[in-house]
């Protein structure tokens, strides 16, 4: 369980993983020195140390050349072929450089920590394989809490007591989301919780908002994640079989991390909900110039703004009472603009691109037909918008681009509306901005649909 103790303590600075330095290790006795005393092993609850040693600066120098966006990306990859355990923050420090050492010296590469350009290919590879491996998807749980399931490990869906259930055919593996309402307390929670009988924990760690478990219940590993928060507690549990452990350390850092138990609603104090540090979004090309618009939210507090395949973006201009967003990419184009149409219907098909892990790994664009509730106007519209399809392209039937979908409108939270073509054809009027009108149909509406990816420090 060395490792369920390391993710815990990166939860120690908020709920969420931060990356740390890990416990220098003690030096192993010299071959010649049989007599030498044993390294005593750090009980699992034991905090780690702070490391002085930290990246050269050769290699500081090369990940800081990078844009935060790579760093990121490559961080993701580590922690999905098991290589690194924290947060893909986009800070590389000594986690991160010992985990690029790791997946070279594992793939037979000289292990400066440094990763050329094909061992990024490779690395890259890997990790895809592996997020298909899995099966990613985000999961909106009817407890209110938002979590990441490997579908492929864990397909069997059903309804707990106060969450989703999710497990394996034979129980290997089993994931449950729960919530627990006032006047249970987290403190009260994790006492019961870490004297039940039926487990033996080997890490436990409370504090104000949030708590963190793990070790053995029977012959399986166990980790607990909970937070507090508007009166009551949600959390998940993962469960899994000691013969899976070495499958299912990447796995448990990635549910964890990506647990987001209050997604929707807003903080008492009136704030938006946690964003998250990276976000994926649809983009639609509307100029040869290379002008994306999108939805505003999906791109608000960002860093960096990347557009899959293009470059950085550069946000224009923003209209909150739309919710929309105009960005804009340099450089030598080849792009293919998507022409307004003239309206919408009750019907349309929205073009997008879900999130990575609603997608196991994948960028593919999709579409889905969805009816709004409103026509020619900001209207919501069912079945619920997927995760990462904000930003969306409505296509009608007859009158082709007919609107974008929005997470917001007017700043209102949790009402994802579909934008109707007249507000865009303002936006990009007051930026001066030709664009093309006409008919488009879904399908070849796909070419002109790109990724955002939003990255927030």
């Amino acid at each position: 369980m060395k490792f369920v103790a390391l993710v815990a303590t990166l939860c120690l600075a908020s709920p969420a993983f931060a990356q740390t330095t890990p416990a220098k290790p003690a030096a192993k006795p010299a071959a010649a020195k049989p007599a030498a005393a044993k390294p005593t092993a750090a009980k699992p609850a034991d905090k780690p140390k702070a490391e002085a040693a930290k990246p050269t600066p050769v290699q500081k120098s090369a990940y800081d050349a990078m844009s935060l966006a790579e760093r990121i990306a490559i961080q993701t990859d580590l922690i999905s072929v098991g290589d690194l355990n924290a947060s893909p923050t986009g800070e590389w420090g000594t986690l991160s450089n010992a985990a690029a050492k790791a997946f070279q010296k594992r793939k037979g590469y000289k292990d400066t920590g440094i990763l050329l350009p094909e061992e990024r290919t490779a690395l890259s590879a890997d990790a895809e394989a592996k997020r298909a491996e899995a099966g990613w998807h985000i999961v909106d749980d009817f407890s209110g809490a938002r979590v990441s399931i490997p579908t492929k490990l864990a397909p069997q869906a059903s309804k707990g007591k106060s969450g989703g259930h999710w497990q394996s055919s034979r129980g290997e593996v089993q994931i449950d989301v729960f919530r627990e309402p006032a006047p249970t307390t987290l403190s009260a929670l994790y006492d019961t919780m870490r004297k039940d009988p039926i487990r033996k924990s080997d890490y436990g760690v409370l504090r104000n908002d949030f708590f963190v478990l793990s070790g053995l219940q029977g012959l399986k590993h166990f980790y607990i994640r909970a937070q507090a928060g508007r009166g009551e507690v949600r959390g998940v549990i993962i469960l899994y079989d000691q013969a899976m452990h070495g499958i299912m350390e990447p796995v448990v850092v990635a549910i964890s991390s990506g647990f987001v138990p209050f997604p929707t609603t807003a903080q008492a104090s009136g704030g938006a909900a946690p964003k998250r540090l990276v976000e994926y979004g649809t983009g639609i090309i509307v100029s040869t110039a290379g002008h994306i618009v999108t939805d505003r939210e999906a791109i608000d507090g960002c860093q960096v703004i990347v557009v899959n395949g293009i470059g950085n973006a550069e946000r224009v201009t923003e209209d909150k009472t739309t919710g929309l967003a105009l960005l804009r990419v340099y450089g030598a184009l080849d792009v293919k603009p998507l022409p307004l149409g003239d309206g919408g219907r009750a019907d349309v098909t929205l073009v997008g691109i879900a999130d990575p892990q609603a997608q196991a790994g994948n960028g593919a664009v999709s579409t889905v037909k969805v009816r709004l509730a409103a026509a020619n106007g900001a209207g919501s519209f069912e079945p619920a918008m997927t995760q990462g399809f904000a930003g969306a392209a409505a296509i009608d039937p007859d009158a082709g681009f007919s609107g974008v979908a929005v997470q917001r409108v007017n700043g209102a939270a949790n009402a994802p509306a579909l934008v109707p073509v007249e507000a865009i054809r303002k936006l990009l009027a007051e930026q001066n901005i030709s664009f093309a009108s006409g008919k488009t149909a879904p399908d070849a509406a796909k070419d002109s649909v790109v990724r955002t990816i939003c990255v927030r420090k």
